[in-house]
C-alpha cells in the first residue's frame, strides 16, 4: 500500500498521479479507512469472522475477463460515489487505486493497493476506483449480508443520506490533522 495526495493533473485515471506528498496511514485511519497486509487467507478469514462478513465473491477487472465492457466499467468505477455499506476488498493479484475524499471532501487521497492488501472503506465515504496501467486486478469482495454493490453517485441530495450523515459525524468527531 502506498497513500499520497492525488496530483489532479490531466491524464489517464490509471496513471499514478503521485503528487510526491505522502499520506500517513494514521490520516487514513482518521478518515475511517482501514488497511491491512495479509499474505495468508487465514488472516482474511479471521477478520471476516471478527467483523461479521458472511459472504464473499471474487472479481477480475481486466479486458481479457470483461471483454468489450471493460473500458466502460472502469470509467463507471471511477465516478465519485459512496455505498451504504462498508466496502471491503482483498487484492488477490494485480494492482489498483482507491481514491478517497479528504476531511473537507475537496482533495483526493490516492491509495495504491497490490497483492495481499486489504482495505475497508466506511459506509458513506466518497471514493472511486480504477485499475493501474496494467489493466488488471483480481479482488475478493467481502459482505456482511448478501453480496451487493450499489454505488450512489455524488449529488447534493446525498448530504441527507443516513450512511453519509453517520460517516460525517464519525469522521468529524475525531481530530483529523490537516495536510
Amino acid at each position: 500500500m502506498k497513500a499520497y495526495w492525488f496530483d489532479n493533473q490531466p491524464g489517464d485515471q490509471r496513471e499514478d498521479h503521485d503528487s510526491g506528498r505522502p499520506v500517513d496511514p494514521n490520516y487514513l485511519s482518521n478518515l475511517g479507512v482501514l488497511y491491512y497486509h495479509y499474505p495468508s487467507l487465514s488472516s482474511v478469514d479471521a477478520l471476516a469472522s471478527e467483523r461479521n462478513y458472511r459472504n464473499r465473491d471474487e472479481i477480475t477487472v481486466s479486458p481479457e475477463k470483461m471483454g468489450s465492457v471493460y473500458e466502460g466499467k472502469v470509467k463507471m468505477f471511477f465516478h465519485e460515489h459512496l455505498h451504504e455499506d462498508e466496502e471491503i476488498r482483498y487484492i488477490l493479484d494485480g494492482d489498483g487505486f482507491f481514491d478517497v475524499r479528504s476531511e473537507g471532501d475537496d482533495d483526493w487521497v490516492r491509495i495504491r493497493l497490490g497483492k495481499h492488501d486489504l482495505i475497508i472503506l466506511p459506509a458513506g465515504i466518497y471514493h472511486r476506483f480504477t485499475t493501474d496501467g496494467n489493466n488488471y486486478i483480481k479482488a475478493m469482495r467481502l459482505f456482511k449480508d448478501e453480496p451487493k454493490w450499489t454505488p450512489l453517485n455524488r449529488a447534493p441530495e446525498l448530504d441527507e443520506n443516513e450512511a453519509r450523515k453517520q460517516y460525517i459525524q464519525s469522521r468529524d468527531g475525531q481530530t483529523v490533522p490537516a495536510h
